[in-house]
């Protein structure tokens, strides 16, 4: 079969790792860090900015060499097809081979490996417990027998890891305790996450299916995913308001952003084909992250007066 949209030819080395590490997701890593630290200094934490970066570049690490070895794994086992509808992927479109992507994925787990040695130095057992099922996580994702990203796991998973247990162990390392607000915060940002997932797996689900990928858009049908995506994408409106009223009213510049989550849902119910679901995606992750980020920068003001 021909695919949809031919592969261009092959940019520059730079461009080729810069395509490969999908940098337009990247902010899901980055709102759960600084929304657990601006907790942590609302609740009188001096800023550890060495802390905070080790952390945010530990995320960041975790997060492309999952999405890297998902990319040489899926094309591996032939789950990305020529029509796959998603996104250009670099082993794919033979960009690069499966093994250098592999290569760049065990690069950036190490380094993560490295700086979350130093991580666990300051923060102890929890920090250790966190970073070594992060990591584990992010080679299980598509790794191992039965990948988590065959199963209708894949949603929660992002949902804990981009979420509830980030916003835990970033509030962790810079105060020593964990707050009574860490969990409806790791649902504020981790909804929007998993829901990016959503339309993913929503956008491949003939392809999955033919694969063999229960996924959970294939285990809710069209319109059951249409109803758990609205869900993920309005969880952070009601978190937000009850993180406001329970002692972060700062929180509450998060629902700046409320705006532009209600439109997704709309547009989640009437997008048709690769193209209008990619932009879906590409938008959604960037409402989250905004929301996240202005959460964050919301509460640290209002502790600063």
């Amino acid at each position: 079969m021909t695919p949809p949209h031919p592969a261009p030819s092959r940019p520059g080395t730079l461009a080729v790792w810069w395509a490969a590490i999908r940098p337009r997701t990247l902010g899901m890593a980055l709102a759960p860090v600084m929304l657990g630290t601006a907790l942590a200094v609302a609740d009188g934490a001096e800023l550890a900015w060495a802390v905070l970066f080790a952390t945010v570049s530990c995320a960041l690490l975790i997060q492309i060499g999952t999405n890297l070895y998902n990319d040489a794994i899926d094309f591996e086992r032939g789950t990305d097809r020529p029509e796959r509808l998603g996104p250009l992927r670099v082993t794919l479109a033979g960009w690069a081979s499966a093994a250098e992507v592999k290569r760049g994925a065990l690069l950036c787990l190490l380094l993560a490996l490295l700086l979350g040695a130093w991580l666990c130095v300051v923060g102890g057992a929890l920090i250790l417990a966190i970073g070594l099922a992060s990591l584990i996580a992010g080679w299980a994702y598509s790794g191992g027998p039965r990948p988590i990203s065959h199963s209708p796991l894949g949603e929660l998973f992002v949902l804990l890891f981009f979420g509830v247990f980030a916003v835990l162990g970033s509030h962790w390392l810079q105060s020593r305790a964990l707050g009574h607000l860490d969990l409806l915060a790791g649902l504020a940002v981790g909804a929007p996450a998993a829901a990016v997932l959503l339309v993913n797996n929503y956008r491949d689900l003939a392809g999955d299916l033919r694969a063999g990928r229960r996924t959970l858009a294939a285990l809710l049908g069209a319109e059951g995913a249409r109803r758990a995506f609205a869900l993920l994408v309005l969880l952070p409106i009601p978190t937000l308001i009850l993180i406001a009223a329970s002692g972060a009213p700062g929180a509450i510049l998060g629902l700046v952003g409320a705006p532009a989550l209600a439109p997704l849902v709309w547009r989640f119910g009437r997008a048709e084909g690769g193209p209008a679901l990619n932009a879906l995606l590409v938008d959604t992750a960037r409402a989250g992250t905004r929301t996240g980020l202005l959460a964050a920068a919301g509460i640290v003001f209002v502790s600063s007066l």
